[in-house]
């Protein structure tokens, strides 16, 4: 408490005293405060992560006790062509993947038509369809699975037999064109998950 009881000036230094003690007392508090909001934020942010990680895929897509043998997330384009159907009238059609794969930051390979994957370890595969589940929304290219029906090249993807297709962005493109022939490229994005059993 400040005291006002002497006209010498020393009521200027016990007030001066006070406000410092107050100071000391809210920098203590700072970090303590500072602290608990982060670790609250950290708590939130795995909680979520845990949650996302735990999420089910839908039937189909699973692979059984098939271990990973490595995860990339892409970035690229779905071409679609303009082609005439059986009627003679013309509309945009699928026609190839072309994505980069990345890993950590770091470019790791490309994804191409076939549908197919190359690292850059030199080790490269080919995949069937065997089954597909629709996207998040009628923008985003279906959730995949895919038997490794070809390999070649010895790497990361030598002993991979199994291919998921996962949290697709963006990738559907449709409707009637002009000219046959003409090409759209349609940006997506996806993670694929290279599985061995």
């Amino acid at each position: 408490m400040t005291r006002y009881h002497r006209q010498d000036g020393s009521n200027i230094a016990v007030a001066k005293v006070t406000i410092l003690r107050r100071t000391v007392r809210r920098e203590r508090l700072m970090p303590a405060v500072l602290y608990i909001i982060i670790g609250l934020i950290a708590l939130l942010t795995l909680a979520s992560a845990v949650g996302a990680a735990a999420a089910p895929l839908p039937d189909g897509i699973g692979a059984g006790d098939a271990k990973i043998v490595w995860q990339a997330h892409a970035v690229g384009v779905q071409i679609y062509e303009c082609k005439a159907d059986e009627a003679g009238k013309t509309a945009w059609q699928f026609r190839e993947p072309l994505a980069t794969l990345m890993s950590d930051g770091k470019t790791i390979g490309r994804h191409f038509a076939g549908p197919g994957w190359e690292f850059t370890d030199g080790s490269r595969i080919k995949g069937k369809v065997i089954a597909q589940v629709q996207g998040a929304s009628d923008k985003d290219i279906p959730l995949l699975r895919l038997d490794v029906v070809e390999h070649g090249g010895d790497g990361n993807l030598s002993r991979v037999d199994t291919v998921q297709r996962l949290n697709t962005k963006g990738g559907v493109f449709s409707g009637a064109c002009d000219k046959a022939g003409d090409l759209h490229l349609e940006p997506y994005s996806a993670d694929y998950v290279f599985l061995a059993h």
